[in-house]
């Protein structure tokens, strides 16, 4: 007779029930070496080498702890030394950690096993593949890819909206490793409207009225200190502190970080009331600011709007007209901006967004957390604006690896703290 098959069936990982097969001997852990790896935001309980199952001599399957900080339990009894697994016994690593089944199954006799034939669906998969064609293959990102490169070939001689669309696509691309990375669904019309929200705020007298207030009464007028006629409060700050890096940077932090990420917050903020709205509205409290991974992903939906204005309504048009290098010179500046959201405008809004959801998890602290975040991301933000305004071309990468380092620690830990993490199709446990 074959001797029987086991494996491990998972309680409670990702709200879905995964089996893992066990083979003569597999190591469960964080470590990424481990047969069976946990996700460490998830796990953080179990230890890198926790526990591992082996198949003796004689047949039977025992388990055995690997000194882990937590300990092993079988059946609810703490495993210290090698014990027995019999079919049904519960496992489960720390007191509160991940949880599993031992099951066996016996394979069936050799002589009854059937072998498949040829299916329909195997001539033609397209037509067996259903939602996991959509959910799993990146049909929807490759179709878009599809038809705007159609309308990039329509589009050549006119440079405007070549430009726009490849615009677009790079920015696109950028949120959607960020949507990725979050792991939390949402709906791509509200996530579009929001940047489009904040295109519009740009445009506005709104944003007019909150940059004169941080660059012309607050010291934050950083042109005209290079110009040399800068704001009575620029200049007396400028006499206080000297003209240098220091300066430079106060400068820009009330006049581009505490500016630019109150502007692309708006809207974000303009969601954390929409579950309190009476109404037919209240359906949709879903889509309100809940947590930090909604900070997150509409923090950095508004960035790209900003960034998208920015670059094609300011930067590109400039150096086609001034920069005597015409459209291609446009198109040089316009990729490398687009490509730099994830590490600038999205960076700084997606870690601002992180405070503004943590403010709704903690609401009796939020104006300390909310004080933390916006200095931050402002920070950041003016830090990266003096090295180009400082022309310190050796200390922009390093800037930009910080900012980028910021957003996604800030992404790992609203993962982890996410009231919705049993959901989140970002972690991954790996068979």
């Amino acid at each position: 007779m074959a001797s029987p098959s086991a494996s491990l069936r998972s309680i409670g990982l990702q709200g879905v029930p995964q089996r893992f097969p066990l083979a003569a001997e597999v190591v469960i852990g964080r470590e990424p070496t481990c047969q069976i790896v946990l996700d460490s935001n998830q796990y953080g309980n179990v230890s890198r080498r926790h526990a591992v199952i082996r198949c003796a001599p004689d047949g039977t399957w025992r388990i055995m702890d690997l000194g882990s900080a937590n300990g092993t339990y079988v059946n609810q009894q703490l495993c210290t030394t090698e014990s027995p697994l019999k079919p049904g016994d519960h496992i489960r690593l720390g007191a509160t950690g991940a949880e599993f089944v031992f099951e066996l199954q016996q394979p069936p006799p050799p002589e009854v096993q059937i072998k498949p034939g040829l299916s329909m669906s195997q001539l033609l998969p397209i037509i067996s593949t259903g939602k996991d064609l959509r959910r799993k293959a990146f049909l929807v990102p490759g179709a878009l890819t599809v038809l705007l490169v159609m309308v990039m070939f329509a589009a050549q001689g006119n440079f405007g909206v070549y430009a726009w669309v490849l615009a677009l696509y790079i920015g696109g691309g950028a949120y959607f490793f960020v949507y990725q990375l979050c792991g939390k669904a949402k709906p791509w019309w509200l996530l579009a409207l929001i940047g489009v929200t904040t295109m519009g705020v740009l445009v506005s007298p709104v944003f007019d009225g909150i940059a004169f207030f941080f660059r012309h009464v607050l010291p934050g007028d950083a042109f005209g200190l290079i110009q040399g006629h800068p704001s009575f409060s620029t200049a007396i700050l400028v006499k206080t502190l000297g003209n240098g890096f220091v300066s430079l940077f106060v400068v820009l932090f009330f006049g581009a970080g505490l500016t630019e990420e109150l502007t692309k917050a708006l809207p974000v903020f303009a969601l954390c009331f929409l579950d309190r709205l009476p109404g037919p509205l209240r359906r949709r409290r879903n889509l309100a600011v809940q947590e930090p991974l909604d900070g997150i992903l509409y923090g950095t939906a508004s960035a790209l709007g900003f960034t998208l204005v920015e670059t094609m309504g300011q930067y590109v048009p400039q150096i086609i007209q001034n920069g005597g290098a015409g459209q291609l010179g446009g198109l040089e500046l316009l990729i490398p901006r687009l490509l730099s959201a994830i590490f600038g405008h999205m960076a700084y809004s997606g870690y601002f967004g992180y405070f503004i959801g943590m403010s709704k998890l903690i609401p009796a602290r939020a104006p300390v957390i909310l004080l933390v975040g916006y200095g931050t991301s402002a920070a950041l933000h003016a830090l990266w604006d003096t090295t180009a305004f400082a022309n310190l071309p050796f200390l922009s990468p390093v800037v930009g690896v910080v900012s980028y380092a910021f957003l996604a620690a800030a992404i790992l830990k609203a993962r982890a703290i996410s009231p919705t993490r049993s959901a989140n199709f970002a972690t991954r446990i790996k068979p």
